[in-house]
């Protein structure tokens, strides 16, 4: 999944995986992190909130790759 942050226009791709496989650094998130439960079940130009130790971030989704 690729998601464009809202305020900064910063793009980032990341893998959603188990919990078992989750390694933030290599872009792998779990599918049960704040962010990864945000983004389940989204689709392609929708807008995630994630709740951060700093507050709400917004993300709208540019790409979903399966596989």
């Amino acid at each position: 999944v690729t998601v464009k942050a809202e305020k900064t226009g910063a793009e980032a791709t990341y893998r959603i995986v188990g919990s078992q496989e989750a390694d933030p650094m290599q872009g792998r998130i779990s599918e049960d992190s704040p962010f990864g439960r945000a983004l389940v079940g989204k689709g392609l130009g929708e807008k995630v909130e994630v709740e951060a130790p700093a507050g709400l971030i917004y993300y709208t989704i540019t790409d979903i790759q399966k596989g």
